[in-house]
């Protein structure tokens, strides 16, 4: 059906790589995974965040991270983590691909408006930050008895 395609010429399809990775080095990476399992440009480390009546918690997959140099925000309901991953390479290597992040970041989050900022618990456990942020009591659901 589609004929020999072990005679497919893949000379043009090289070349059209080497022009993506120029293209990226002159202008910047796209915002866009390069592949399925590819994390966006800025979203390290990934996040989880969850609701329920009583508070929010937000889960970083920063395995690698020293906790003590994380700095953790709250200011007008947004959450600021900012931190940094220092990966240990072997000084005169050639990577050809590196996938684990290395550096500095920051991720923000919007917060609910009901959400304390006084009433805010973080713990590090196995890579993973978990942020617990507590509502206010006045914006949970109460029942109310009818007399």
């Amino acid at each position: 059906m589609f004929g020999n395609l072990g005679n497919f010429d893949t000379g043009m399809l090289d070349e059209f790589r080497r022009m993506q990775r120029d293209l990226d080095q002159l202008f910047g990476a796209t915002p866009f995974p390069s592949s399925i399992r590819a994390a966006a440009r800025g979203t390290y480390p990934p996040i989880n965040i969850g609701t329920n009546p009583d508070q929010v918690d937000v889960y970083l997959f920063a395995a690698g991270v020293n906790p003590e140099r994380l700095d953790i925000s709250i200011q007008q309901n947004l959450l600021t983590i900012a931190g940094e991953r220092k990966l240990i390479t072997e000084e005169g290597a050639n990577y050809y691909r590196k996938e684990r992040y290395d550096g500095e970041f920051r991720r923000v989050v919007t917060l609910p408006d009901d959400v304390d900022p006084d009433k805010v618990e973080a713990t590090y456990s196995d890579g993973i930050l978990h942020v617990r942020i507590q509502r206010r009591e006045s914006a949970k659901p109460r029942q109310i008895e009818i007399k």
